[in-house]
């Protein structure tokens, strides 16, 4: 072969991968700004969900998840999430502040995290909303995006951390499969509502009297919005399918692009599985209440969201039917967790706990026993025979060591983030920094911190007015020509 042919066919191999590099850029670009998209999600969902006088304090909460977030994880958040020379953290200082970041190949990886991280930061907005104050809230986002998910980042789905699939040796031989990041992002957010909401406590009224007795019946806040609540379940949907199918990291690779495809068809089919079984199990417990069959909108929604937390983790290595099941069991989830917390007297404003805790639990848990030896081999390569424990069951071995090492994990992840969380909000609350005054709280967070309120409702009634007004003369004028 003559020098001048081997030069044009090292160029084009250059240039294919040039362009093949410039694809999986343009593909997590896609897929990262899908998932930044489900911020607005995030905001028009929970303001939906609360009342209308704390609706702009939640939206600048959602603003601050994104700020707080891109600046924790950028500062130190990404280097030790996904820094090399640590088993526990990571410590790379090329990646502290971007600093020896240079190609676009890696920009793009941080950006595409950062989007994550940022969603596992507003999964705590809604739960502990209507009664925190917004100094405390942004200190929270910055300390779970800097420090506490990156730790969990790390231990899953860094090749050096003890819990990675990608390790050169996997904890009992198999790692943990947590694909798009149902125990990274979704437990590890729930966690951070959970321990929030407990330490908060509950909103004035929620469950106590003006005397501090507990009422018979808790109260219940009425949504001011159910528009803007099924507009950010859509929202959020739609990024779903860049949560899940981006985590891909690229589609250029050999087998990506049916990856990227099974992930979004599993998502699709869980959450719809999950809206259906949550809606009806919802149903058949009020007709067993008052003898009515009523299907409840909130249910739907929430059932929905649990049903995509559930198969995050599982989304590319399971079965089309499997992710069904997921589902199914997923909105049951939901319908049973959000009556536990009501039992406990735990104030969850839009439900986070449920939906993200619960729902990530589950997810870590169906991938235990769903997981599919060719859909695993598939999405992980050759080398990694992992597969759920009713698989084992078909094969005759009844292998549990997947199933075990994701329960590992969700204990792992439960732990860790009690072991920071705690303290954090503990002190946060001891020092007065946590739960904004009573009577802040009674008038509504948007009139007392926020320059009034984010409906001008004045203009709105004069304008009404002024209609009906115009409407009874002419009305008025009608008669007199009749008579």
């Amino acid at each position: 072969m003559s020098d001048t042919t081997t030069a044009l066919l090292e160029d084009l191999t250059r240039g294919q991968q040039r362009l093949a590099d410039g694809m999986d850029v343009f593909y997590s670009l896609w897929a990262g700004a899908m998932v930044f998209g489900m911020q607005c999600g995030f905001a028009m969902l929970c303001a939906g969900s609360l009342r209308s006088k704390n609706a702009k304090n939640i939206m600048l909460q959602n603003i601050l998840d994104a700020c707080g977030g891109a600046l924790g994880f950028f500062i130190c958040g990404y280097a030790f999430a996904f820094g090399s020379n640590g088993k526990f953290i990571g410590s790379s200082e090329g990646l502290f502040v971007l600093s020896g970041v240079i190609a676009g190949t890696d920009l793009i990886d941080f950006f595409f995290q950062f989007a994550f991280a940022a969603s596992a930061a507003t999964i705590v907005a809604g739960t502990i909303a209507e009664r925190c104050k917004m100094s405390a809230y942004f200190c929270y986002a910055l300390a779970l995006t800097a420090f506490v998910y990156p730790v969990v980042v790390h231990a899953v789905w860094n090749s050096d951390g003890f819990l990675s699939i990608a390790n050169a040796n996997p904890l009992r031989g198999v790692g943990m499969i947590d694909f798009a990041g149902s125990a990274v992002v979704h437990m590890t957010g729930g966690m951070c509502a959970l321990i929030g909401a407990i330490i908060l406590g509950p909103r004035i009224g929620r469950f106590y009297d003006e005397s501090g007795k507990p009422l018979e019946t808790p109260a219940t806040f009425a949504p001011h919005s159910v528009s803007l609540q099924i507009l950010g379940t859509f929202i959020l949907w739609f990024g779903w399918y860049g949560f899940n199918a981006g985590s891909t990291l690229g589609i250029s690779a050999e087998g990506y692009a049916d990856v990227a495809a099974l992930a979004a068809v599993n998502t699709t089919l869980s959450g719809a599985c999950a809206a259906v079984s949550a809606i009806l199990l919802d149903a058949i417990f009020y007709y067993q209440e008052i003898g009515e069959v009523h299907y409840d909108l909130t249910m739907a929604m929430n059932g929905s969201l649990t049903g995509l937390v559930g198969v995050t983790g599982a989304c590319a290595c399971v079965e089309p039917w499997a992710a069904c099941i997921i589902g199914i069991v997923s909105g049951f989830t939901y319908c049973l967790g959000s009556i536990l917390l009501v039992k406990l007297k735990i104030d969850d404003a839009v439900d986070g706990v449920p939906v993200h805790l619960f729902g990530g639990i589950w997810g870590c848990i169906a991938t235990g026993l769903f997981a599919s030896p060719r859909r695993t081999v598939t999405a992980f390569g050759d080398s990694m025979q992992n597969f759920g424990w009713f698989y084992s069951w078909g094969r005759g071995s009844g292998d549990a060591n997947l199933l075990l090492v994701e329960f590992i994990g969700i204990l792992f992840v439960a732990g860790w983030t009690l072991l920071i969380m705690v303290p954090f909000f503990t002190l946060l609350d001891f020092f007065g920094l946590y739960r904004v005054d009573v009577l802040e709280e009674m008038v509504g967070m948007d009139e007392s911190r926020h320059k009034g309120s984010a409906y001008n409702i004045e203009d709105v009634d004069r304008e009404h007015m002024d209609k009906l007004e115009k409407k009874r003369q002419s009305l008025d004028n009608l008669s007199s020509k009749d008579v």
